[in-house]
């Protein structure tokens, strides 16, 4: 309705002489090619964009792999982790529930670990050396890299800290949790995956 109206409009305009018919032309031909611009562009922004999935579309499908720097200086890939019972924690340091629920990270890895047990902690900040004071404050005992979009992408966007996913023996994604929560239901899945055999393929 709007566009029909503008065109009524723009048709009278002319035809009363308001408007000279050149300027109606060189109108429309900067039109045409703004909307030819933003076609290109769309295209272009689509073709450039991390390949990921929705939330949900993440459970029982193979983990996005990583090749990572850890705060460490070392090289961090999920695919060494093979195998183990991995818990992949996305955090940051302005987020409070992730400073509380890393300290309980901390320590399953400690009582997991000769069970195949292995946390990851993927921070979102901007800045590595913030993210590493918290770190040492926090005394982790696991590998811990900086996260960017493009990883975020790939695991169906991180939209809310903290968000943690649990992964079998087998690189798939078995579980998906997001915000405070009761840590005592991670731990429950962590048994139950810690308890099921590798299979292997």
């Amino acid at each position: 309705m709007i566009g029909s109206a503008k065109g009524f409009l723009l048709k009278a305009a002319i035809n009363s002489g308001l408007w000279p018919r050149a300027a109606h032309r060189a109108v429309r031909r900067t039109l045409r090619h703004i909307l030819i611009a933003c076609c290109i562009a769309a295209s272009l922004a689509a073709s450039a964009a991390p390949a990921g999935l929705a939330p949900d579309n993440l459970l029982n499908q193979k983990a996005p792999g990583f090749t990572l720097t850890g705060l460490n200086g070392q090289t961090l890939r999920l695919a060494a982790f093979r195998g183990k019972v991995v818990l992949l924690n996305f955090w940051a340091t302005w987020c409070a529930p992730c400073q509380l629920e890393m300290p309980v990270f901390a320590a399953w890895q400690r009582q997991y670990a000769q069970q195949g047990f292995q946390v990851i902690g993927i921070s979102m900040d901007d800045d590595a050396a913030t993210a590493r004071r918290v770190a040492e404050r926090l005394r982790l005992n696991y590998p811990v890299a900086m996260g960017d979009e493009r990883l975020a992408a790939r695991y169906g966007g991180v939209l809310g800290l903290p968000l943690t996913f649990l992964i079998d023996r087998n690189g798939v994604v078995r579980a998906r949790f997001q915000g405070e929560r009761d840590v005592k239901s991670i731990e429950s899945k962590i048994n139950a995956l810690l308890a099921e055999p590798r299979v292997h393929r």
